[in-house]
């Protein structure tokens, strides 16, 4: 199984590592970092630095694409090569997956059109405007197309992806492995459960 995440310059970072974590660890994947060519692709912090494997050519079908968010989201919206490699990857995938705002690059080259979907909380309006049916959930499945929300959500999606073409064992050993078992100290994750004031000072 190839599994192809995509970088572009000021992506956030847990957005794509986090859904690494857990998806390097399926047996038999191979996960390949892919961007216009093969470099290296600074973060949003412009401080941590991931190296693209390959360019868009060089993987063409992959069986599970990830698209991850950040600043850098607004540059991709457009037609480039980033949409042109998605739009042909998607004939062949089995999975089309984002994450945070990830999700705006989907629905901007037409693959979430009608679809649910979710985005960071602050996207959601954007998500609209681009022709996918906003959820406020933490991921959504639609298909064989697949959203997480903000940022640290993508390892909750993944590690439902991998329950759903690797089976729950699969997923519950990778869980198991990292160890995720999260107790966040504040109720500050959601704009559900923060303080008004702090929503309000993000929105």
């Amino acid at each position: 199984m190839q599994i192809a995440i995509a970088l572009f310059d000021r992506f956030t970072a847990l957005d794509a590592a986090g859904p690494y974590q857990v998806l390097c660890r399926v047996p038999g994947a191979e996960v390949v970092f892919v961007a216009d060519r093969a470099r290296a692709v600074s973060d949003d912090a412009g401080t941590l630095v991931l190296r693209a494997q390959a360019g868009y050519a060089q993987v063409p079908s992959p069986d599970l694409v990830v698209v991850p968010g950040g600043p850098g989201t607004a540059a991709q919206l457009a037609p480039g090569p980033l949409r042109d490699w998605l739009l042909a990857a998607d004939q062949a995938s089995a999975w089309t997956t984002s994450v945070c705002t990830g999700s705006l690059i989907l629905a901007a080259a037409g693959l979430l059109t009608g679809r649910n979907a979710t985005t960071h909380w602050g996207s959601m309006d954007k998500l609209a405007s681009l022709g996918a049916v906003p959820r406020r959930e933490r991921y959504v499945f639609d298909g064989k197309y697949v959203t997480a929300a903000g940022v640290s959500a993508g390892i909750d999606m993944a590690l439902a992806l991998v329950g759903r073409f690797a089976g729950d064992e699969a997923a519950e050993r990778i869980q198991l492995g990292i160890e995720y078992d999260p107790h966040p100290p504040y109720h500050a994750g959601s704009p559900a459960t923060a303080r008004p004031e702090l929503v309000a000072a993000l929105a």
